[in-house]
């Protein structure tokens, strides 16, 4: 039992001091000025949401359980922990990666889908393509898709996911009391905090993944160290978290530095060297169509007895088949 005390204090503390930043956020700032607080608690629910994705790797105890009870209270509102974990989890399975089917990360949709959408939902999903749109409506859609998937399966008597929603309300209700019992902070203000770290989370996923034939090329790199680095836990360097998933995130950079060209050979020089160079490039310009550039390609309208394309030799192995018809598409979480 002592080992699941073994504790990574970096991790500990961050999540300490964020709960403390959220206390003064949703109090003493509210009640000095709504603006600040409301900046405060979005910085906040970022961090924690990032201190989500160490616990769900296995930080910073041993022990699940006590991992999770640590980030039980749903700071972020929209996105239930356990959903979280398991979906990202699966993302992990590198062969997926930006199949629009199998990683339910992926903001690429299949190319026979794209076909049918309605002129106002591709522009929908052109605007969420810029990183100025994947801040303004990203948050919105992630939560759209997740919420109306996850209804889907619970009603097709997934428990796993109707547990996890059950958690998550209880979260909510405990941010709940808070907001009526003891903060200053008006729930409408919560809402929007809660809106504006989700939105700061998509500037950390905006391009963590593209298409490209060999999965491990799939994955970035950005070589930023500046506050954002920090609200992300170094997720920036994303392709060393995917080889190293239960390395923390205090010992990202120096994993990185100590083998820099060999990830960059890994990932095909997948790079950029800040967040300010992202921001420069595709704060209004797409950096990816919407329909994936590289999916085999289908009937543009499919029968349920039409047979999909046949896959190109080259891909064979590379993206697993999944079916408009018969297999939803899952969409960013974060």
């Amino acid at each position: 039992m002592r080992r699941d005390f073994a504790v990574e204090w970096p991790t500990l503390l961050l999540l300490v001091a964020t709960y403390l930043l959220w206390i003064v956020a949703t109090t003493l700032a509210a009640s000095l000025w709504l603006p600040l607080a409301v900046g405060l608690a979005a910085v906040a629910i970022a961090q924690f949401s990032s201190l989500q994705h160490e616990v769900l790797h296995g930080h910073p105890f041993r022990s699940r359980a006590l991992n999770e009870a640590l980030v039980f209270p749903a700071l972020n509102l929209a996105v239930p922990y356990g959903r979280f974990r398991d979906l990202h989890l699966a993302h992990h399975h590198d062969p997926a990666l930006t199949d629009p089917y199998d990683d339910p990360e992926s903001n690429y949709q299949d190319p026979a889908v794209w076909a049918r959408m309605s002129r106002p939902l591709r522009a929908l999903y052109r605007i969420n393509n810029t990183l100025l749109g994947r801040m303004m409506v990203g948050p919105a859609i992630g939560t759209w898709h997740l919420a109306a998937s996850d209804l889907a399966a619970a009603r097709a008597g997934d428990r796993s996911v109707a547990r996890a929603w059950t958690l998550h309300a209880a979260g909510v209700a405990l941010v709940g009391l808070w907001l009526l019992g003891v903060a200053s902070m008006p729930v409408w203000a919560y809402l929007l905090a809660n809106y504006l770290g989700y939105s700061l989370l998509k500037i950390r996923t905006f391009l963590e993944h593209r298409a490209h034939e060999a999965a491990r090329a799939r994955t970035v790199i950005i070589e930023d160290r500046g506050p954002l680095a920090l609200l992300f836990l170094n997720n920036n360097l994303h392709v060393v978290h995917h080889m190293h998933p239960t390395v923390p995130w205090y010992r990202l950079p120096a994993t990185y530095r100590a083998n820099r060209e060999h990830y960059l050979r890994r990932n095909d020089g997948y790079l950029y060297r800040s967040y300010a160079e992202i921001f420069a490039r595709y704060f209004l310009r797409a950096k990816d169509p919407v329909p994936h550039p590289l999916w085999p390609p289908r009937p543009a309208v499919a029968g349920p007895d039409s047979a999909p394309a046949p896959v190109p030799a080259e891909w064979q192995g590379q993206w697993p088949r999944g079916r408009a018809s018969d297999k939803p598409g899952r969409r960013p979480l974060r």
